[in-house]
């Protein structure tokens, strides 16, 4: 056993840093960190597993909501990255918006953000490059599958989220959040 691997267990006192699952442990690695912080965090194969799929198991990560109070920097930022994205829930946005970060780790926790923003580019109908919390126009009449209704052309939706597939974005229609195609909006 590493130096590391022990050091974290003992920390994590041989528990899960995300969920606090006592199942088999490793070390995951956050990225892109500064050069005086400590990367490593200690994490159960599930968490693992998720984290590198980005298959999310909404239920799963309502853990978040205790581990983003940890004391350790690693575990703050990997909180927060995650409670980014799962943003189109309600209790993760609630999260987000109560959990506090230091300046140097809030910088650290949107280096990788702000790559991943930079892969995914989300266009409209014409070509416009849209930003979570855009407001955009239904282009055509949409019937939305398990909500019976249609979006009709001509209606506003403010505020919308990104998804990581480039032709989805999430927002409010009808007082439902729906998936809604990117080439079916015009940004307003």
């Amino acid at each position: 056993m590493t130096t590391l691997t022990k050091a974290l267990q003992e920390r994590s006192q041989n528990k899960c840093e995300l969920c606090g699952s006592h199942d088999t442990l490793s070390v995951f690695d956050v990225p892109v960190s500064p050069d005086d912080a400590e990367t490593g965090i200690a994490i159960c194969s599930t968490c693992e597993q998720q984290i590198l799929s980005a298959d999310y198991d909404l239920n799963h990560w309502r853990c978040l909501n205790d581990s983003m109070w940890s004391s350790v920097p690693a575990v703050q930022v990997m909180s927060w990255r995650l409670l980014n994205k799962l943003d189109s829930e309600a209790w993760a946005q609630d999260a987000l918006d109560m959990l506090y970060l230091e300046d140097n780790i809030r910088t650290w926790a949107e280096a990788e953000t702000l790559a991943d923003d930079e892969k995914v580019v989300h266009k409209d109908i014409n070509g416009t490059v849209l930003i979570a919390g855009d407001s955009v126009v239904i282009a055509k009449d949409l019937d939305v599958k398990g909500a019976g209704f249609t979006a009709k052309r001509g209606t506003a939706v403010r505020g919308i989220s990104l998804s990581p597939n480039p032709d989805h974005i999430e927002g409010r229609v009808n007082g439902t959040r729906i998936v809604l195609l990117t080439k079916f909006v015009k940004k307003m």
